[in-house]
């Protein structure tokens, strides 16, 4: 069987200058990758403006899958978060486990874990369910009405009705939807851009938009307190709250203090989960659904597992562990394409990083999207090959070099969460739909910034089954 290679950005033959570079990347992290990126994996680094009165700073770019273990797994205390990554998340997210490090990131996690423990993944599933037929109901009728369907604004509308059903108890309103898009869109794009300037050591007040990237983030926050302030009202009224995420998270105490979260607290982790598990979810989906309709083969044989684990009716929790094929399209759309395409860290002091030595404030890349292509680790690498999962050299390459979730103390909570949300949707299309390449629509363009979406859209056909 031929495999589908489906596009990547062309990588550099050479290493650009810095005013190139610059606009490089401002496009898309991405953008600046050279060929020698996707082999052997070692240290690279790439030298930042030198601002007068400081010393030289250096972007160290870490594609050495022992060494990414090492900052994320065994000595993790020693590349905390980069205070950049919190910087710029910070309007939106607050102090969350997105953006904390230390004591205070412990005691966030031994709140936030309980929460969306396997139990709570369960209790969700039914919820999870009810957006995936409201997203088939749209989805039926887009098909029907033009057969080319712009599934990544489906998955997005998706997503968020999985966030607004598992941790509030409620379908998001198609308005509120739009808005809570429309703002994170806003932000992601300044955000980024405001992140690349602040490599460069631009101070923020000289930086475009500075205001409009604080107003976004509070925009899709208020979006979110809104449903956070009707249970609070309603519990304030005697009421007792469904058992949902949103409750789980307000009830959670800590096992070494019995604190719980303050209502402040409550949104910034609302507001994580929705960046971790709406905008990564609606990415990967929309592009395993684009692999699928360009790999006939393997949606005939993800379909075929549907309809005999499923049959014709509703689909339940049971299935689910069953559909190990589906599942593992979702797991190779991730490999391919990450959401979260660069993971920024730095060190508490001096490290090695290959034949250098990294200071205290150099940021250290380490970018998810290099180490699933390394053709030292992964067999035909930028091939779309979801069977790779099923060998012991595949399982190998996972253990090496395999992190969609992240790895190790800070591996997303939400990964078992996303993996039910996506293997559900899916099976649901599969058994609904043939999708196939739509002819008139620009293929995608994979471009980095928050997080990995395609330039052109990502639109596939949809026809009846």
């Amino acid at each position: 069987m031929a495999l589908f290679t489906p596009p990547k950005p062309d990588p550099l033959p050479e290493r650009p200058g810095l005013i190139r570079r610059a606009r490089l990347i401002a496009h898309s992290s991405l953008a600046i990758l050279q060929g020698g990126s996707y082999g052997t994996p070692k240290v690279g680094r790439m030298g930042l403006p030198k601002l007068p009165g400081h010393r030289k700073r250096w972007v160290y770019q870490v594609r050495d899958p022992a060494r990414v273990r090492e900052m994320l797994v065994t000595r993790v205390d020693a590349f905390p978060k980069a205070g950049l990554m919190g910087w710029m998340l910070r309007p939106l997210t607050g102090e969350s486990i997105f953006t904390t490090n230390g004591e205070v990131w412990r005691r966030q996690r031994r709140l936030v874990d309980p929460a969306l423990e396997q139990a709570r993944v369960r209790d969700s599933f039914s919820r999870m369910r009810d957006a995936a037929e409201s997203a088939l109901t749209r989805l039926r009728a887009a098909a029907s009405a033009h057969g080319a369907v712009a599934v990544d604004d489906e998955m997005t509308l998706f997503a968020a009705d999985v966030i607004f059903r598992t941790i509030f108890s409620e379908p998001i309103d198609p308005a509120e939807a739009k808005e809570a898009v429309d703002a994170f869109e806003r932000f992601q794009a300044l955000a980024y851009a405001h992140g690349m300037f602040g490599l460069a050591g631009v101070p923020e007040w000289l930086m475009p938009g500075t205001w409009s990237r604080i107003r976004a983030g509070k925009r899709l926050r208020r979006v979110l307190k809104r449903p956070l302030d009707r249970r609070l009202a309603r519990i304030a009224a005697g009421e007792s709250p469904p058992a949902d995420i949103l409750t789980s998270l307000m009830t959670s105490r800590d096992p070494d203090t019995g604190s719980v979260f303050a209502p402040e607290e409550l949104l910034d982790q609302v507001a994580m989960l929705f960046l971790a598990g709406h905008e990564t979810s609606a990415s990967a989906l929309a592009w395993a659904l684009y692999l699928l309709s360009e790999a006939p083969d393997v949606q005939a044989r993800a379909r075929e597992e549907v309809i005999a684990t499923v049959g014709t009716g509703p689909i339940a929790f049971e299935h689910m562990k069953r559909l190990d094929r589906v599942r593992n399209v979702f797991r190779e759309a991730l490999r391919l394409y990450p959401p979260v395409t660069t993971v920024v860290r730095e060190c508490v002091r001096p490290e090695p990083m290959g034949r250098n030595e990294a200071q205290p404030g150099d940021p250290l890349f380490i970018t998810p999207w290099v180490l699933h292509r390394l053709s030292d680790v992964w067999s035909h690498p930028d091939a779309f090959d979801p069977d790779r999962f099923e060998t012991a050299e595949g399982r190998e390459a996972v253990r090496q070099a395999y992190l969609p979730f992240s790895v190790g103390p800070r591996v997303c909570p939400g990964a078992a969460f996303a993996l039910q949300e996506a293997t559900l949707m899916l099976a649901l299309i599969l058994r609904d739909f043939e999708l196939t390449r739509a002819e008139e629509a620009r293929p995608p363009e994979p471009v980095a910034k928050l997080t990995l979406r395609s330039a052109t859209g990502v639109t596939v056909r949809l026809k009846r089954l």
